[in-house]
This record gives C-alpha cells, structure tokens and sequence, in this order.
C-alpha cells in the first residue's frame, strides 16, 4: 500500500510536462494500492514483535514483492511495449540498483517513465542502506556484521526492535542529504534541474540508470564527470562512518578505518593502470585516456555503471580487469555490490597468515581489523561466503551458456548482475534485450542474490528454514 504512493511522483512529473502518462501512472497506482489493501485487510489487527526468521522473509520479500509491484506501471506502458519478463527485469534491475536495462531509445520516452525509472534506483538504495547496516548484522549475513562493535543502532540486539526505526531515519536523513547535494552539484555543474534529480537519484544509490543512451556521456561535460565521480565515491563508502559523521561533527574516524583507507588506494591505483595502459595502447591522447580511465574505473569498481565511453571496445585486458574490479565492489554498508572490500581485506589478511604460519609453525598471530582481533567464526563467514560466490556464479554462468549464450556474454552478464553492476560485454554491452528470456529470468535471479548477499535469499530457498 506504502508503494503505490510511489507512483504520485510520476504522475507530477507528467502532469509538468505534459507527456499524457498520467493515466498510466494512475492505473498503477490503483491496482497495487488495491491488491496492497487487500492482503492488509485480513490481518490488520495481528500484533507481534517480529523475530529473526521473520527479518529474513521480510528482507527477501521486500525485494522480490516490490520488484514486482514496481513491473506493473513499466507492463502497462504502451511507449514501452515490454514483455512480463522483460518489465519485471527492468524494475528489480532499477531496485536492486543493478542498472541493466532491456530498453533502447531512452531519449524518446517520456519524462515520467524516465523518472519513475530513477525513482526506482534511489527507492532501493535507500532500503539497502538500511538493509545492510540496520538488518543484515542481526541476521548474521552480510558485510556489516563485520562491524558489529562499532556499527550504530540495533545491531547486538536479538530480535528486530524499534531502534531499528532509529537507525533507519539517521540512515535516511544522510542519504537524502547526500541526494541533494549530488543533484545541486550537478545542475551547477550544467545539468537541467530534471536531469539533474534523475542523475543525482542513480549516483547515491549507485545504480547507474540514466535518462539518456548514452548515459553521462551524453553532456559530454569534464565538470559533470567530475561531480558524478565524488559522489560515486562517497555512495560506495560505508554509511556508517557518514552517519558518525553527521552524528559527531568530526571526519577523522574514516582515516582510522582500514576498509576505507584499502577503498581508496584500491580504486586509485586500478584508475592509475587503467589510465595509462589506454596510453600505452594508443587510445587516446594523456589527458582523454585519464578522462575515461578515471570516470569508467570509479563507475565500474564501484559497481555504479555510469557510461562515457564504450569500456567494452577498449584494448587487450582492460575490459575484464574493470568487470573483475566490479567482483571486488565498494564498501560494506553501503548502496555498491560485489564481495565488498572488508571481506577481501580479511582475505588478504588471512592469506598473509598461512604463509607466516608455514615460516613460524607455532607462532601465534591474530588477524586484526584496525587495532581489534577478528575471531576465528567472522573469517569462517568470510571463506564461506567467497565459496559460495564462485559456486552461484559458475553454475549460473553455465546454464545461461546453455540457454544458447556464447561464452563472454554469460561470464560478463552473470558478473555484471550478480554484482549489481549493470553494464556487460558482447551481446549485453549496450541492453540486455538480445538475451533470450530463461536467461532473463537467470540474471534476475542473480540481481537478487547480489543485492541480499547470497545467504538472505539462499537461507529462505532452503527446507530446513520452514521447518517447525
């Protein structure tokens, strides 16, 4: 019911300019309105406190039934002329902040659909901000609960309880903050007040949608490249530490913070290789090679997806280094995808261990996260975790081969969605259109599994979490 109430902006936004969706909008609204009143209806006065098997049904649904819910204005479009599945991929690639996208011809749609889309993105990003720093730690899943001594709100708590509530609204205030603050950047920097909002939208959650085909490439503008590059950055750090911020007035607490710090040098020397072998290759002059090396390395390791350039078309490696960096993605607690910089940080610290061990066989050497220990089961959940990624990914790369994709599509298109990356190589390097609809369905399926972290969606498929 709380969704429907998603579809009055676009209507506004139609009713502005005058692009005759308005009753689109409106049907949309009415029909999940009613079908949310219908399921509210029955059980209105059932109270109870909300227990951990719940937060994982709840966390998984809001995904799954708002993905759906989100498809029906995008099935009902006739600008769009989109199948079920091709609606519904397009929805939960927008809520999820994947960024994928089976539509082509944006610059001729309609104002309202194009935002609706962005609306999408944001509305997600702010669900999995909450998600991952208020949620997931209890549940046990996820990056943050690597973080659950200094994490704020309820995380230590057994059962979800109103100081989720809390959490959630200082989560809010920051993310919106962030928000205006991009889209006031970007109509400085030249942008119109409506691209601006849209681009500002897909930024902070990191999602990657655009207006336009040609995405940011499309303004051809150094100074909006350079706007959308901050904000990627500050959108793929832990929301933690901007709440703290907000929270004590201080910024010294990110220098301390050692997946920060990795964050940084990760990307900067990653933009610095892709730079200059663009050189070395002779794509560019310098000063266009560091343009697109810097923004599309920002874009992809940050798994946000923006575009100047074609990075499918560059030379030898670069575009499997870049879809890989997107494996590795942005900070824990924050909108990015991928395996989260935290984890491999510990799996870079486990690593160094073993090899210490083999030298020092009874030496004993603990592995720290800044200057705390990190006992034995949190790095259980780490190697656990990294196995269960390379087994999802291999086995559902394998069957979108056996769908009838060739080789690099399937590796990039499973990567590129499990990932919530977007933007892939081969037949999806520009839209996901081309790709037959059991793929479809398989990449949507890898959207979820990227956005709740493997084991959320993983633990409610299995038999034994619906056992009495």
């Amino acid at each position: 019911m709380l969704f429907s109430f998603t579809m009055l902006p676009p209507i506004a936004v139609s009713i502005l300019f005058s692009d005759a969706q308005t009753p689109l909008f409106l049907n949309a609204f009415i029909l999940i309105f009613g079908i949310g009143t219908a399921c509210w209806l029955p059980l209105r006065n059932q109270k109870r406190e909300l227990r951990i098997r719940d937060g994982f049904l709840i966390t998984v649904l809001f995904w799954v039934v708002l993905g759906c819910a989100g498809s029906v204005p995008l099935v009902l479009s006739n600008q769009l002329n989109l199948s079920v599945v091709d609606a519904l991929f397009e929805s939960i690639s927008g809520l999820t902040t994947t960024g994928a996208t089976v539509i082509a011809g944006l610059d001729s749609l309609p104002k309202s659909i194009l935002f609706y889309r962005q609306q999408l993105q944001w509305l997600g990003g702010m669900g999995i901000v909450v998600l991952a720093v208020a949620i997931l730690p209890m549940l046990g899943i996820g990056g943050m609960q690597l973080y659950r001594a200094e994490t704020p709100g309820p995380v230590k708590d057994a059962k979800l309880s109103p100081r989720i509530a809390e959490t959630a609204k200082a989560l809010w205030f920051v993310y919106v903050s962030l928000t205006l603050a991009c889209a006031l950047a970007y109509w400085i920097a030249g942008m119109s007040a409506f691209d601006a909002i849209c681009h500002a939208f897909s930024t902070i959650a990191i999602g990657g949608f655009s207006p336009y085909d040609a995405s940011i490439g499309h303004f051809n503008s150094v100074t909006i490249e350079l706007v959308a590059i901050v904000f990627m950055i500050i959108a793929g750090m832990n929301f933690s530490l901007h709440f703290v911020a907000w929270h004590s007035k201080a910024v010294g607490h990110y220098i301390q913070d050692p997946e920060w710090r990795t964050y940084l040098a990760f990307i900067g020397c990653l933009a610095l290789l892709v730079s200059v072998a663009l050189i070395e290759q002779g794509s560019y002059d310098p000063g266009t090679a560091f343009r697109y090396g810097i923004f599309e390395t920002v874009s992809i390791a940050t798994t946000t997806g923006f575009a100047t350039v074609g990075y499918g078309d560059w030379p030898t490696f670069l575009p499997f280094l870049l879809l890989m960096s997107a494996f590795i993605g942005a900070c824990a607690g924050s909108t990015g995808g991928g395996i989260k910089i935290i984890r491999m940080v510990l799996l870079y610290k486990q690593g160094t261990r073993e090899i210490k061990r083999l030298i020092h066989p009874n030496a004993v050497i603990p592995i720290k996260l800044g200057q705390k220990p990190v006992g034995p089961r949190v790095i259980d959940a780490v190697w656990g975790f990294l196995a269960a990624y390379v087994v999802v990914f291999t086995v559902l790369m394998l069957i979108c081969m056996g769908l009838g994709e060739d080789p690099i599509t399937a590796y990039s298109a499973v990567g590129a969605t499990l990932n919530n990356l977007g933007p892939a190589l081969g037949e999806a390097a520009t839209t996901y259109a081309p790709l037959a609809d059991g793929s479809k369905w398989v990449l949507i399926f890898a959207m979820l599994l990227g956005r709740l972290e493997l084991f959320t969606l993983l633990v409610v498929l299995s038999p034994a979490f619906w056992e009495r």
